[in-house]
């Protein structure tokens, strides 16, 4: 695998999440390797969701060799890390997303998209909200429907049907 100096400057950082997952790799007796600081700021460098072979793909384009099982493990520490959440959308791959701020999915069931929105009042809602025997640590909302290019597609294709349809009753 190819050495960057970068990344031994990137896991010597100071920069939080760094220190994070610094601590869990020592408090949990495992190694800090080069390939799971590239995955890391790989990681870092991502808005939103990706899937393992996206990370792969990346990661790759970045000039390092990293195996899959390599990539899926570290995956896997910064899940155990509470660094990384993983999400199985309705009939998707699986795809994870570092943990931010609480918010809603809405995830369209004709192309797939996922579009992450924050509603304060649902937040608020969630914030004030207490259960009986359980102590909340984080929710999770997923919202399945269509979005709007795909709702514009879907009218446009039942209006060109219906024009069809008069044009052939005409005749």
């Amino acid at each position: 695998m190819k050495t960057d100096p970068n990344i031994e400057d990137f896991a010597s950082s100071n920069n939080p999440v760094v220190r994070k997952f610094n601590e869990y790799l020592d408090s949990h007796g495992l190694r800090r390797t080069t390939e799971r600081y590239a995955i890391l700021n790989r990681i870092m460098g991502i808005n939103g969701h990706f899937t393992i072979e996206e990370l792969q793909q990346l990661i790759e384009g970045d000039g390092f060799r990293v195996s899959r099982s390599t990539v899926y493990n570290t995956v896997e520490l910064l899940m155990d890390a509470r660094m990384l959440r993983r999400h199985v959308f309705e009939g998707m791959q699986a795809q994870y997303e570092r943990i931010t701020l609480p918010h809603t999915h809405l995830i369209c069931t004709t192309c797939g998209k996922v579009k992450e929105v924050r509603d304060t009042n649902f937040a608020a809602f969630m914030n004030a909200r207490r259960f009986n025997a359980f102590n909340t640590d984080h929710y999770s909302l997923y919202v399945y429907g269509t979005c709007s290019t795909c709702a514009r597609k879907l009218k446009r294709t039942r209006q060109a049907v219906k024009d069809k349809d008069e044009k052939n009753k005409k005749r």
